[in-house]
């Protein structure tokens, strides 16, 4: 059963114009987390996660799930779906592989990130960026 990727409202006082968001700001996103909490928000998608496996990631490309984790993010972010006539609307640019449980030899990641653009032109090398950490709460007694 899938989670449902939860990001809450600004508590702010005074609130920030920035949050959310506004739709026609271009904005690079990265989002990421344990890839056990990950896994959890499209539980119905494929993961390469073992890399002793030649399709591990390349030469067989990003993960399946790095595309569908932006959309995701996407929706939840703007509140609707991506827009497929509005050019640049997401784009998905960059994913991060990782390890943090330091057990050795390392054969599975355990931790992921995507990163996609909305509405960022080319020859912009700086855009603002939104950062989303994942943070599962959860009792496991402390085992992440």
């Amino acid at each position: 059963m899938a989670l449902e990727l939860y990001i809450p409202p600004c508590i702010s006082t005074s609130g920030n114009p920035l949050h959310p968001p506004p739709l026609e700001q271009p904005l690079r996103i990265q989002i990421e987390g344990l890839l056990v909490s990950i896994q959890k928000l499209p539980p119905e998608v494929l993961w390469r996660t073992d890399v002793s496996s030649p399709v591990f990631p390349q030469p067989a490309g990003p993960q399946p799930a790095g595309p569908e984790l932006a959309r995701l993010a996407y929706q939840k972010i703007y509140g609707h779906e991506v827009r497929p006539d509005v050019a640049g609307d997401m784009i998905v640019r960059d994913e991060y592989l990782g390890w943090v449980t330091g057990v050795t030899p390392l054969k599975h990641i355990d931790y992921y990130g995507v990163t996609f653009d909305h509405l960022v032109p080319a020859d912009n090398p700086n855009p603002k960026v939104l950062q989303i950490n994942i943070i599962e709460m959860d009792n496991d007694g402390g085992g992440i």
